[in-house]
């Protein structure tokens, strides 16, 4: 009887160690939560990044002169006696007078009066980093033309598909288009007189 009483007091004792060695552990601690049920947490560095600005482009310069000025009437008339200028014209959307006149160039329109084939010339004078792209797109898609001029002063192209003419200095860019020219030599005499009242 009196070793069960031990037994018993034993047990009880061991009880009692184990409940209060239960209270003194402790849970990790847990993030606050919103009245939402969503725990917060406080926002570290690096967690965001800012956005990044957008490359400018360089405008060009303005060009100085008129229609009248990189061809003139005798010009056009010694091309073709049939051809003037289309006072209806405006540059299609996406083509390289377009862009031109985007970037404060100058795009000039002409007309045939008898089979109405469209021609026009543009002129601009990009930033050096744009007219070296315009230049190297212009190399990876169209035809050199060594008549035109002489790289590094004159560098010119054709596009056979399209009647498409890019003429580039060390400062303009000067295209032209039209289904009248099927190859280089049909807008010889226009391009080398435009390249000729080019701006100093």
């Amino acid at each position: 009887m009196r070793a069960r009483s031990r037994s018993l007091l034993l047990v009880g004792s061991l009880a009692a160690i184990a409940v209060l060695g239960l209270a003194g552990c402790s849970a990790e601690p847990t993030p606050e939560s919103t009245p939402g049920g969503a725990a917060t947490t406080e926002p570290t560095d690096g967690q965001s990044t800012p956005p990044t600005a957008e490359p400018t482009v360089e405008p060009g310069t303005p060009i100085t002169i008129d229609c009248k000025t990189l061809l003139a009437p005798q010009d056009i008339y010694d091309f073709n006696p049939n051809v003037s200028t289309d006072p209806g014209f405006v540059p299609a959307e996406g083509s390289l007078a377009a862009a031109a006149v985007a970037d404060n160039g100058i795009a000039c329109g002409y007309l045939h009066q008898t089979s109405n084939e469209l021609m026009n010339f543009s002129l601009s004078q990009p930033s050096p980093e744009q007219l070296t792209l315009a230049l190297n797109a212009a190399a990876a898609s169209s035809t050199p033309v060594p008549t035109y001029g002489t790289p590094p002063a004159v560098s010119g192209f054709f596009d056979p598909a399209s009647g498409e003419i890019q003429v580039f200095t060390p400062k303009y860019w000067l295209t032209a288009t039209s289904t009248m020219f099927g190859e280089p030599g049909d807008a010889e005499p226009l391009v080398r007189a435009a390249i000729s009242h080019l701006p100093e």
